[in-house]
């Protein structure tokens, strides 16, 4: 039987969510808490590939099992043998064919930004030093939705098959006078893309890069064209959906 797991987790003690030889990482400690408590060896297959330092509020992930067992005391019981930073919401039976990362329709990320020294966001949001022009970052970010390539935000020597994706949001937000968030949906996200994405925003937003640059910089199709990466510390998978 096949059964989907609903959780979050911050990410800055993790080496992303994929397991990694020489590190700890989402992956590998829930699968290590849920074979404990099921007895056998569970593997756990996620919606998608956090680095290392990034967040998720809500992420989703599958695996298969014949161990009878109740939802509702199984979550309770991982989350009490999982760490402090990894929390499950829920885990429900699904059909056999749907799949943590091929059914999922769209990701949400919002990237977190502030201005203003706080003890309480540096850890979960980027500190600038410099003012940034929103209005025409959000134009810049209207561009996204006009392509499908995005091999300009995609880190070099990726694996990946194609970097075509589907944006349908792309929008800085304020929140309060010194704090914005980005935020950008889309069906698939390439490693690396939505920080290359904030990272070139950001050129536009200091005045640094015009919009008809920016234009080109997708056409281009070439990472070294676009801004650099920032920070994983202030990006939040927000949501998974299917």
């Amino acid at each position: 039987m096949r059964y989907f797991i609903w959780f979050g987790y911050d990410g800055t003690n993790y080496h992303g969510w994929q397991i990694q030889p020489n590190g700890v990482t989402i992956q590998s400690e829930l699968q290590r808490c849920m074979s404990l408590l099921l007895r056998e060896d569970i593997s756990v297959t996620g919606a998608g590939r956090t680095d290392a330092g990034v967040h998720a509020r809500r992420m989703a992930a599958h695996f298969d099992t014949d161990v009878v067992f109740d939802q509702t005391v199984l979550v309770k019981k991982l989350n009490g043998l999982l760490p402090v930073d990894i929390a499950v919401y829920g885990v429900e039976q699904v059909d056999a064919d749907l799949h943590a990362r091929f059914s999922a329709t769209s990701r949400l990320y919002h990237y977190y930004v502030h201005t203003q020294k706080s003890p309480f966001h540096r850890q979960y949001s980027l500190e600038l030093h410099y003012v940034l022009d929103y209005q025409l970052m959000n134009e810049a970010a209207q561009l996204l939705l006009e392509y499908d390539d995005f091999g300009a935000f995609c880190k070099a020597g990726s694996d990946v098959k194609t970097t075509i994706c589907h944006i349908t949001k792309a929008q800085w937000h304020q929140t309060s006078p010194t704090e914005w968030y980005f935020e950008i949906e889309a069906n698939r996200f390439l490693r690396n893309m939505v920080r290359a994405v904030v990272g070139t925003l950001v050129e536009v937003g200091r005045h640094r890069m015009p919009l008809d640059e920016f234009r080109l910089v997708i056409e281009g199709k070439r990472r070294t064209q676009a801004g650099e990466s920032m920070p994983a510390q202030a990006l939040f998978l927000e949501d998974v959906k299917y």
